[in-house]
């Protein structure tokens, strides 16, 4: 008889955000359990559809008390889930690995690349991993496209195209991801997972040039191993008279003038990166 995975205890920080249902989701279709979670803000109905009897505090220091808590009396908590917001995401992590448990983290794992080295010093005294969300890498149209640029000649060298344009209102400069010492600014935070996916296809940087740089718009060259690569981010939108922000969006990524469509696909990734981290693998610091 086949032995059954063992439910595993999970903490979520940053639960009032835009990505923490797909979170919950993968939560939920893994077979595991949410137990606490945290947000200052308490626009968190969306929990009602996912585990109604979770644990919820808008105070990080009540959160940090009820982990306490539950481990004195025996319960693990396996996993902490961090979606805050980007600059606070070493803290939350570190939380994580103190109170005994694995991480997992949405992107940008930190701002600061120097960061990355305290936490890699943490893991190796806990014990305890931390894992990076960067679900790209399981869309099927990027995986594809992976394998043919691993097939092709050693000193092919591709000619490829990013522009990204996902249009945002007025409401994204008042938040923290319009401060860019909050989010990083729009490279870190909208370009985050196409530079992954672009250094994880075709391979190390050569060299880097940004070519434009504002709060809203971005351009630049990225030079790797096996591509020459031009890129566009904007959340600007593209006509004044566009009723629907949503319907100026343009996200298309180009390889030898060829275009990868991956508009789609998006729903079931965070619970393919779950089972991977479920299975042993998934993505590490």
């Amino acid at each position: 008889m086949a032995q059954v995975a063992a439910v595993k205890n999970f903490v979520l920080i940053g639960a009032a955000g835009y990505i923490a249902p797909r979170h919950m989701k993968a939560i939920k279709e893994t077979g595991n359990k949410l137990i606490a979670a945290f947000d200052p803000h308490d626009s968190v109905g969306v929990l009602d559809n996912y585990f109604p009897d979770c644990d919820f505090f808008t105070e990080f220091e009540r959160l940090d008390r009820h982990c306490d808590k539950l481990k004195r009396q025996g319960t693990k908590i396996d996993y902490v889930v961090v979606c805050s917001p980007n600059y606070l995401h070493d803290a939350h992590i570190r939380f994580g690995l103190r109170i005994g448990a694995d991480v997992i983290c949405e992107k940008p794992v930190v701002l600061n690349p120097w960061n990355v080295d305290a936490l890699l010093q943490m893991e190796k005294e806990t014990g305890n991993k931390v894992y990076i969300i960067h679900q790209l890498r399981h869309h099927p149209a990027i995986i594809a496209l992976k394998e043919k640029i691993d097939n092709s000649p050693a000193d092919k060298i591709y000619k490829v195209d990013l522009q990204y344009i996902t249009p945002r209102g007025n409401w994204y400069q008042y938040s923290w991801k319009g401060d860019e010492q909050k989010s990083g600014g729009i490279i870190t935070n909208i370009g985050l997972h196409f530079f992954d996916i672009l250094l994880w296809i075709f391979g190390k940087v050569k060299e880097s040039t940004v070519q434009e740089y504002t709060p809203t718009k971005a351009s630049g060259q990225l030079l790797l191993h096996k591509a020459n690569i031009n890129w566009l981010l904007s959340i600007n939108k593209a006509g004044s008279n566009e009723k629907n922000i949503a319907a100026t969006a343009n996200r298309q990524l180009t390889v030898e003038g060829g275009i990868i469509e991956f508009s789609n696909g998006f729903e079931n990734l965070h619970t393919v990166s779950y089972q991977q981290i479920m299975a042993g693998g998934g993505i590490p610091l």
